[in-house]
This record gives structure tokens, sequence and C-alpha cells, in this order.
């Protein structure tokens, strides 16, 4: 099992009138854990982008607990629960706050494709070779 653990403040732009965190905005929060967990593997999307690889979104389920507000230090936990096969790739996220409560969850699936054909490919090898030591 892969985890890593991004950190993001609220910004007060990304609440709603009543100081919570706008439900949708937890997407791009999520796009940026799952960023920086494959940067923390010395890899990155632009790699992949060079390439001719992309990661489009293909199913979302998020459940919200609790409200995040603004100011909150928001510890998104990305877990790969199992060592992608073929094209597809399955994130998990927990959000928690700084008193550790857990606030959404999400399950995030993404396809690798041939960018120019927007075929289904395969994991690139260098990503696969850096996830492999974490499943043995």
């Amino acid at each position: 099992m892969f985890t890593t653990d991004t950190l993001i403040r609220v910004r007060y732009a990304e609440t709603d009138q009543m100081g919570v965190v706008y439900h949708s905005n937890f997407f791009p929060y999520f796009e940026t854990a799952r960023a920086e967990s494959i940067r923390q593997l010395g890899f990155t999307y632009a790699d992949m982008e060079r390439m001719g690889v992309i990661m489009p979104v293909v199913d979302v389920h998020c459940r919200y607990l609790r409200p995040a507000r603004y100011d909150d230090l928001l510890n998104i936990r990305t877990t790969l629960k199992e060592l992608p096969q073929h094209h597809k790739i399955e994130f998990h996220h927990d959000v928690f706050n700084e008193k550790e409560e857990l606030l959404a969850t999400a399950k995030i699936t993404l396809y690798f494709v041939e960018a120019g054909t927007m075929k289904k490919t395969s994991m690139p090898l260098q990503l696969q070779s850096r996830l492999q030591p974490y499943f043995s």
C-alpha cells in the first residue's frame, strides 16, 4: 500500500456564505494530493505527459462527513490500496482537519490513456517501478 499526506490551507474564496468549503472545492484538493503523491515517488504528471500518457478521471465517489471551514489546515491522505493493473488506477482520499477529525472520503478512478488517440494504455513502467516496492 502506498500512502502520502498533503497539507492544504482552506482559502476564503473556497467557502460558501456559511463559511464552509463548498463541496466541489474538494476536487481540486484531491487533484493536488494525487499530483503530490506521484511527485513523492520522484515522478510527475508532466513526466507522464512527455511520454504521451495522460490520466483522465473516469469515476468519482465522495462522502462528506463534517464541514471544512475557512483557514482550516487540511490533511489529504492519499492511498493506493493496490498496485494498478492494466489501464486503471484508484486513489482513495481521506480528509482530516487539525483535530484529526475525518471530514470527507473519496475514491477517484483514473485511466492511463495515450494522449494522441485517447486509447487505454498501461501505466508507464517508470511509475510502476517506483510503486512496486510498496506492494511487495
